[in-house]
């Protein structure tokens, strides 16, 4: 068996540096579409993360009109929770809701007019956790129900929608892509694999009438092809890190707090698929090119 699988990599190394041109072809067809897929794995995995950071910042939030009395606060923030599909109501004073203000400018370095004006123009509010991000219920209208309490009324859910609908839209439009690319792919390892075996087609007569067994034929070339997609998979991965850092400062930038980048999970599933589909598309398009041949 030993010595089965080292004849197997020697022949496959020769058929590799024997056709030069098609197999460099093959490599590099075979790295550019793995880098298509780890860029849809990427925004992908971004999309969903910005998703989960959205809904959990996904809440409803009522301001209240100046000079409303603690009791209809106290009764509304009562009413609210009552809801089932509410987790927690907090209370933001206009003092609070300034303060807070403030701080932002701060950090964004910019001027605080409030300070020069002393009007505080932030009114008081209602900050409502949903249990569900999905499921407002009947949230919106108990808070609009008592009349002169509640100027107006907030929801980031459409936020959330739209990084939904976006994220289906890239995925659908990013594997249409990928799999044209892949078939291309595929018909290219195909040909490479036929040539070299249209190029050892005495030898392999030769081997049939001595009673060598199809496997024994078919193998060097499926490790060929194999071949190929490991040095594809390899060089990619090799690109990717060496994009890491580039790509993580430059999603930074986009984003903002938003928690995208590389990170151990995306590592894993950038590794995963870059070695998996470069090994299976390998794998298969030699795997039909050589049964083609044999069969007839």
């Amino acid at each position: 068996m030993i010595s089965f699988l080292a004849f197997s990599f020697k022949r496959a190394l020769e058929g590799f540096w024997r056709n030069k041109v098609m197999s460099l072809a093959a490599t590099v067809t075979m790295i550019l579409m793995l880098i298509l897929i780890s860029g849809l794995v990427i925004v992908l995995t971004g999309l969903e993360a910005g998703l989960r950071f959205v809904e959990e910042k996904v809440e409803v939030q009522a301001f209240l009109n100046d000079g409303v009395s603690a009791e209809a606060v106290n009764g509304l923030v009562a009413d609210v929770e009552a809801l089932p599909e509410v987790a927690s109501v907090s209370y933001t004073s206009k003092e609070a809701g300034l303060n807070a203000f403030r701080e932002q400018l701060a950090a964004q370095g910019k001027e605080d007019l409030t300070a020069v004006t002393g009007v505080n123009p932030i009114p008081a509010s209602l900050n409502v956790k949903v249990k569900d991000p999905g499921v407002y219920g009947d949230v919106v209208k108990t808070l609009e129900a008592p009349r002169g309490v509640v100027d107006e009324v907030l929801e980031t859910q459409r936020t959330a929608d739209a990084i939904v609908n976006l994220s289906g839209v890239l995925r659908t439009i990013g594997l249409v892509i990928v799999v044209m690319v892949g078939l291309t792919v595929l018909f290219i390892v195909i040909n490479t694999i036929r040539m070299a075996v249209m190029a050892r087609a005495d030898e392999i007569e030769i081997m049939r009438l001595v009673g060598a067994s199809d496997a024994f034929i078919r193998w060097p070339f499926i490790i060929e092809g194999l071949f190929v997609g490991l040095l594809g998979g390899a060089i990619t991965l090799g690109l990717l890190s060496l994009a890491g850092d580039p790509i993580h400062q430059v999603t930074a930038q986009i984003t903002g707090e938003l928690p995208i980048g590389f990170n151990e999970q995306l590592t894993q599933q950038l590794l995963a698929a870059v070695l998996g589909l470069g090994v299976v598309v390998g794998g298969i398009g030699a795997w039909i090119s050589v049964r083609t041949y044999l069969i007839r």
